[in-house]
């Protein structure tokens, strides 16, 4: 049986706080994140593959069906 992915996450800004419900890409890790609010570019925190890893409240597609800590490395 398939694992479900779940693509939508809900990020929130490290630098205001500011949060948004977003698509998850499911083909690519995404690395920078640009805050609609505050305008800050984010990055994901060291150890995390992407912004949805560090700042979501899920984490990325890849993550979701490997289960391996980096996706991306």
């Amino acid at each position: 049986m398939e694992k479900e992915i779940i693509l939508q996450s809900t990020i929130t800004c490290p630098n205001c706080g500011h949060e948004k419900e977003e698509t998850m890409p499911t083909n690519a890790c995404q690395y920078f994140y640009e805050c609609e609010n505050c305008k800050k570019v984010i990055k994901p925190q060291d150890g995390d593959c992407c912004v949805y890893c560090s700042y979501g409240t899920v984490a990325c597609p890849p993550i979701q069906e490997d289960g391996k800590s980096s996706c991306c490395a």
